[in-house]
Protein backbone atom coordinates (compact mmCIF):
# COMPACT_ATOMS: atom_id res chain seq x y z
CA UNK A 1 0.00 0.00 0.00
CA UNK A 2 1.21 3.49 -0.54
CA UNK A 3 0.48 6.62 0.83
CA UNK A 4 1.00 9.89 -1.05
CA UNK A 5 0.97 12.47 0.91
CA UNK A 6 1.43 16.24 -0.98
CA UNK A 7 -0.34 18.93 -3.43
CA UNK A 8 -3.24 18.58 -5.14
CA UNK A 9 -3.72 21.10 -7.61
CA UNK A 10 -4.95 22.28 -11.33
CA UNK A 11 -2.40 23.00 -13.78
CA UNK A 12 -3.21 25.88 -16.22
CA UNK A 13 -0.86 25.53 -19.43
CA UNK A 14 -0.30 27.82 -21.71
CA UNK A 15 2.35 26.54 -24.86
CA UNK A 16 4.25 29.68 -26.20
CA UNK A 17 6.31 30.29 -29.15
CA UNK A 18 9.13 30.02 -26.91
CA UNK A 19 9.67 30.92 -23.14
CA UNK A 20 9.62 34.05 -21.91
CA UNK A 21 12.92 36.44 -21.02
CA UNK A 22 12.49 38.33 -17.79
CA UNK A 23 10.09 41.71 -18.67
CA UNK A 24 9.04 39.72 -22.07
CA UNK A 25 5.91 39.29 -23.55
CA UNK A 26 4.97 36.27 -25.91
CA UNK A 27 2.09 35.58 -28.38
CA UNK A 28 0.77 31.86 -27.38
CA UNK A 29 -0.47 29.18 -29.42
CA UNK A 30 -2.32 27.27 -26.95
CA UNK A 31 -4.27 27.06 -23.46
CA UNK A 32 -5.37 23.55 -21.33
CA UNK A 33 -6.30 22.81 -18.14
CA UNK A 34 -5.32 19.48 -16.58
CA UNK A 35 -5.51 18.14 -13.08
CA UNK A 36 -1.77 18.54 -11.47
CA UNK A 37 0.19 18.73 -8.01
CA UNK A 38 3.09 16.55 -7.36
CA UNK A 39 1.27 14.97 -4.30
CA UNK A 40 -1.73 14.03 -6.39
CA UNK A 41 0.64 13.29 -9.86
CA UNK A 42 2.50 10.55 -8.08
CA UNK A 43 -0.44 8.77 -6.53
CA UNK A 44 -2.09 8.85 -10.22
CA UNK A 45 1.72 7.15 -11.31
CA UNK A 46 1.44 4.81 -8.52
CA UNK A 47 -2.48 3.82 -9.26
CA UNK A 48 -1.74 3.31 -12.94
CA UNK A 49 1.39 1.62 -12.30
CA UNK A 50 -0.69 -1.19 -10.22
CA UNK A 51 -0.76 -0.08 -6.91
CA UNK A 52 -3.41 0.48 -4.24
CA UNK A 53 -3.09 4.09 -3.16
CA UNK A 54 -4.64 6.54 -0.66
CA UNK A 55 -4.18 10.09 -0.94
CA UNK A 56 -3.75 12.63 1.52
CA UNK A 57 -3.90 16.36 1.39
CA UNK A 58 -6.60 19.49 0.92
CA UNK A 59 -8.26 21.29 -2.24
CA UNK A 60 -10.74 23.76 -1.75
CA UNK A 61 -15.12 23.35 -1.86
CA UNK A 62 -14.88 24.91 -5.07
CA UNK A 63 -15.20 24.01 -9.57
CA UNK A 64 -11.19 23.74 -9.44
CA UNK A 65 -10.96 21.00 -6.56
CA UNK A 66 -13.97 18.74 -7.89
CA UNK A 67 -11.36 18.76 -11.34
CA UNK A 68 -8.17 18.37 -9.80
CA UNK A 69 -9.72 15.34 -8.18
CA UNK A 70 -11.49 13.75 -10.98
CA UNK A 71 -8.53 11.35 -12.41
CA UNK A 72 -7.92 10.14 -8.72
CA UNK A 73 -11.25 9.43 -8.51
CA UNK A 74 -11.79 7.83 -12.25
CA UNK A 75 -8.80 5.82 -11.18
CA UNK A 76 -9.86 4.02 -7.45
CA UNK A 77 -6.92 6.21 -5.45
CA UNK A 78 -8.61 6.48 -2.15
CA UNK A 79 -9.77 10.20 -1.39
CA UNK A 80 -10.85 9.68 2.03
CA UNK A 81 -7.99 11.64 3.71
CA UNK A 82 -8.43 14.70 1.08
CA UNK A 83 -9.54 17.70 3.56
CA UNK A 84 -11.65 20.38 1.86
CA UNK A 85 -10.71 23.90 3.81
CA UNK A 86 -11.96 27.16 3.22
CA UNK A 87 -9.04 27.72 1.06
CA UNK A 88 -8.82 27.75 -3.10
CA UNK A 89 -7.88 24.86 -4.68
CA UNK A 90 -3.81 25.05 -5.61
CA UNK A 91 -2.82 26.51 -8.96
CA UNK A 92 0.04 25.85 -11.18
CA UNK A 93 0.77 28.31 -14.11
CA UNK A 94 3.04 26.45 -16.50
CA UNK A 95 4.49 27.56 -20.03
CA UNK A 96 5.59 24.52 -22.42
CA UNK A 97 7.56 25.55 -25.11
CA UNK A 98 7.67 23.76 -28.52
CA UNK A 99 11.04 22.08 -27.03
CA UNK A 100 9.32 20.73 -24.44
CA UNK A 101 11.12 22.68 -21.95
CA UNK A 102 8.90 24.30 -19.36
CA UNK A 103 8.88 27.14 -16.61
CA UNK A 104 6.31 26.95 -13.68
CA UNK A 105 5.12 29.19 -10.96
CA UNK A 106 2.80 27.31 -8.26
CA UNK A 107 0.15 29.42 -6.21
CA UNK A 108 -0.27 26.62 -2.99
CA UNK A 109 -3.86 27.69 -2.08
CA UNK A 110 -5.65 24.81 -0.41
CA UNK A 111 -2.17 22.90 -0.15
CA UNK A 112 -0.82 25.59 2.24
CA UNK A 113 -3.19 24.21 5.11
CA UNK A 114 -1.64 20.59 5.22
CA UNK A 115 -0.56 20.36 8.74
CA UNK A 116 0.90 17.73 10.96
CA UNK A 117 -2.13 16.54 12.21
CA UNK A 118 -3.45 15.16 8.69
CA UNK A 119 0.75 14.28 8.49
CA UNK A 120 0.32 12.12 11.39
CA UNK A 121 -3.07 10.94 10.79
CA UNK A 122 -1.96 9.53 7.01
CA UNK A 123 0.65 7.31 9.19
CA UNK A 124 -1.41 6.23 11.71
CA UNK A 125 -3.79 4.61 8.66
CA UNK A 126 -0.72 2.86 7.39
CA UNK A 127 1.19 -0.30 8.22
CA UNK A 128 4.78 -1.32 8.60
CA UNK A 129 6.83 -1.61 5.51
CA UNK A 130 4.29 0.31 3.60
CA UNK A 131 5.62 3.15 0.94
CA UNK A 132 5.29 6.69 2.27
CA UNK A 133 5.40 9.68 -0.89
CA UNK A 134 6.44 13.21 0.42
CA UNK A 135 7.52 16.40 -1.91
CA UNK A 136 8.07 20.25 -1.14
CA UNK A 137 4.11 21.73 -2.66
CA UNK A 138 2.97 21.56 1.07
CA UNK A 139 4.11 23.61 4.49
CA UNK A 140 7.44 21.86 5.88
CA UNK A 141 6.07 21.18 8.95
CA UNK A 142 3.54 18.48 7.76
CA UNK A 143 6.65 16.88 5.61
CA UNK A 144 8.63 16.95 8.54
CA UNK A 145 6.31 15.11 11.04
CA UNK A 146 5.11 12.85 8.61
CA UNK A 147 8.72 11.50 8.49
CA UNK A 148 9.02 11.17 11.97
CA UNK A 149 5.60 9.33 11.74
CA UNK A 150 7.39 7.15 9.31
CA UNK A 151 10.70 6.17 11.12
CA UNK A 152 8.75 5.42 14.38
CA UNK A 153 5.93 2.83 12.57
CA UNK A 154 8.82 1.15 10.20
CA UNK A 155 7.02 2.99 7.10
CA UNK A 156 9.48 3.48 4.29
CA UNK A 157 9.55 7.21 3.09
CA UNK A 158 10.88 8.54 -0.65
CA UNK A 159 11.12 12.09 -0.60
CA UNK A 160 11.32 14.20 -3.83
CA UNK A 161 13.02 17.07 -3.53
CA UNK A 162 10.90 19.09 -5.85
CA UNK A 163 10.57 21.94 -6.05
CA UNK A 164 13.47 22.25 -4.17
CA UNK A 165 14.31 24.99 -1.31
CA UNK A 166 16.13 25.53 1.49
CA UNK A 167 14.03 23.14 3.85
CA UNK A 168 14.27 20.27 1.20
CA UNK A 169 18.03 20.66 1.37
CA UNK A 170 17.27 20.23 4.84
CA UNK A 171 15.10 17.12 5.77
CA UNK A 172 16.13 15.48 2.01
CA UNK A 173 18.46 13.49 4.04
CA UNK A 174 16.28 12.06 6.37
CA UNK A 175 13.89 10.01 4.10
CA UNK A 176 14.84 6.63 3.47
CA UNK A 177 15.09 6.72 -0.26
CA UNK A 178 15.40 10.41 -2.10
CA UNK A 179 14.95 10.92 -5.28
CA UNK A 180 15.79 14.32 -7.40
CA UNK A 181 16.92 15.28 -10.77
CA UNK A 182 20.74 16.45 -11.23
CA UNK A 183 19.80 20.30 -10.68
CA UNK A 184 17.92 19.40 -7.22
CA UNK A 185 20.22 16.99 -6.14
CA UNK A 186 23.43 19.63 -7.47
CA UNK A 187 21.84 21.91 -5.36
CA UNK A 188 21.18 19.31 -2.23
CA UNK A 189 24.80 19.04 -1.90
CA UNK A 190 26.28 22.46 -2.29
CA UNK A 191 28.45 21.90 -4.47
CA UNK A 192 27.34 24.09 -8.22
CA UNK A 193 26.92 21.78 -10.93
CA UNK A 194 28.81 18.34 -10.90
CA UNK A 195 30.37 16.24 -13.56
CA UNK A 196 28.97 12.70 -13.15
CA UNK A 197 32.11 11.56 -11.56
CA UNK A 198 31.75 14.20 -9.15
CA UNK A 199 27.93 13.27 -8.52
CA UNK A 200 28.68 9.73 -8.08
CA UNK A 201 31.47 10.36 -5.75
CA UNK A 202 29.33 12.48 -3.61
CA UNK A 203 26.62 9.88 -3.68
CA UNK A 204 29.16 7.35 -2.37
CA UNK A 205 29.83 9.67 0.79
CA UNK A 206 26.38 10.97 1.12
CA UNK A 207 25.24 6.76 1.10
CA UNK A 208 28.01 6.18 3.25
CA UNK A 209 27.24 8.69 5.95
CA UNK A 210 23.74 7.87 6.26
CA UNK A 211 22.74 4.59 4.53
CA UNK A 212 20.11 6.38 2.42
CA UNK A 213 19.52 5.25 -1.27
CA UNK A 214 19.57 8.45 -3.72
CA UNK A 215 18.34 8.36 -6.96
CA UNK A 216 19.03 11.26 -9.42
CA UNK A 217 17.38 11.07 -12.69
CA UNK A 218 19.39 12.81 -15.75
CA UNK A 219 16.28 13.39 -18.28
CA UNK A 220 17.71 11.68 -21.78
CA UNK A 221 20.43 10.18 -20.03
CA UNK A 222 18.23 7.95 -17.50
CA UNK A 223 19.16 7.62 -14.31
CA UNK A 224 21.96 6.92 -11.62
CA UNK A 225 21.09 5.60 -7.86
CA UNK A 226 23.18 3.87 -5.23
CA UNK A 227 21.47 1.22 -2.50
CA UNK A 228 23.22 -0.73 -0.54
CA UNK A 229 26.67 0.27 -1.56
CA UNK A 230 25.85 -0.52 -5.10
CA UNK A 231 25.63 2.31 -8.22
CA UNK A 232 22.58 1.10 -10.53
CA UNK A 233 21.84 2.99 -13.77
CA UNK A 234 18.67 2.56 -15.87
CA UNK A 235 18.04 4.35 -19.76
CA UNK A 236 15.05 5.32 -20.49
CA UNK A 237 13.50 5.63 -23.82
CA UNK A 238 14.97 7.69 -27.10
CA UNK A 239 11.85 9.52 -27.64
CA UNK A 240 11.39 13.66 -28.84
CA UNK A 241 9.65 14.74 -26.15
CA UNK A 242 6.21 16.92 -26.33
CA UNK A 243 6.10 18.23 -22.67
CA UNK A 244 8.34 16.97 -19.72
CA UNK A 245 5.87 18.73 -17.02
CA UNK A 246 5.02 15.05 -15.55
CA UNK A 247 7.82 13.09 -16.29
CA UNK A 248 9.42 13.35 -12.66
CA UNK A 249 6.30 12.27 -11.01
CA UNK A 250 5.66 9.66 -13.28
CA UNK A 251 9.07 8.49 -12.36
CA UNK A 252 8.24 8.67 -8.28
CA UNK A 253 5.34 7.12 -8.43
CA UNK A 254 5.72 3.99 -10.40
CA UNK A 255 9.19 3.53 -8.71
CA UNK A 256 7.18 2.84 -5.34
CA UNK A 257 4.70 1.27 -7.66
CA UNK A 258 7.17 -1.47 -8.50
CA UNK A 259 8.92 -1.21 -5.36
CA UNK A 260 6.32 -1.88 -3.40
CA UNK A 261 5.03 -4.94 -6.05
CA UNK A 262 8.38 -6.78 -5.10
CA UNK A 263 10.33 -5.76 -7.89
CA UNK A 264 13.84 -5.55 -7.75
CA UNK A 265 15.49 -2.23 -7.21
CA UNK A 266 17.19 -2.58 -10.58
CA UNK A 267 14.19 -3.71 -12.15
CA UNK A 268 12.30 -0.68 -10.71
CA UNK A 269 14.66 1.79 -11.85
CA UNK A 270 14.09 0.95 -15.40
CA UNK A 271 10.20 0.59 -15.12
CA UNK A 272 10.31 3.67 -13.60
CA UNK A 273 12.69 5.54 -16.47
CA UNK A 274 11.00 4.29 -19.17
CA UNK A 275 7.52 5.25 -17.58
CA UNK A 276 8.77 8.24 -17.44
CA UNK A 277 10.10 8.74 -20.68
CA UNK A 278 6.22 7.73 -22.03
CA UNK A 279 4.88 10.67 -19.75
CA UNK A 280 6.89 12.85 -21.93
CA UNK A 281 4.67 11.90 -25.01
CA UNK A 282 1.57 13.68 -24.24
CA UNK A 283 0.71 17.47 -22.80
CA UNK A 284 -0.25 17.69 -19.38
CA UNK A 285 0.66 16.21 -16.21
CA UNK A 286 -1.61 13.76 -14.87
CA UNK A 287 -3.17 13.02 -18.61
CA UNK A 288 0.64 12.21 -19.74
CA UNK A 289 1.34 9.59 -17.19
CA UNK A 290 0.89 6.48 -18.73
CA UNK A 291 -0.90 2.75 -18.19
CA UNK A 292 1.20 -0.02 -16.94
CA UNK A 293 0.71 -2.26 -20.12
CA UNK A 294 2.09 0.45 -22.05
CA UNK A 295 5.22 0.84 -19.72
CA UNK A 296 5.58 -2.73 -19.46
CA UNK A 297 5.41 -3.02 -22.81
CA UNK A 298 8.81 -1.20 -23.51
CA UNK A 299 10.51 -2.07 -20.37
Amino acid sequence: MITVLGSINMDLIATPERLPRPGETVMGTSFTTAAGGKGANQALAARRAGAMVRMAGAVGDDRLGSQALALLADAAVDLNAVRYPAEATGTAHILVAPDGENMIVVVPGANGTVSDEDARRAIAAMSRGDYLMLQFEIPTTAIEAALAAARQKGVVSIINIAPFNAEAKRLGGTADILVANETEFDLFVGKGELSDEEREAVMHRIHGENGQTIIVTLGADGVVAIRKNEIYRAAGLKIEPVDTVGAGDTFCGYLAASLDAGLTFKDALRRAAVAGSLACLKPGAQPSIPFANAVDAEV
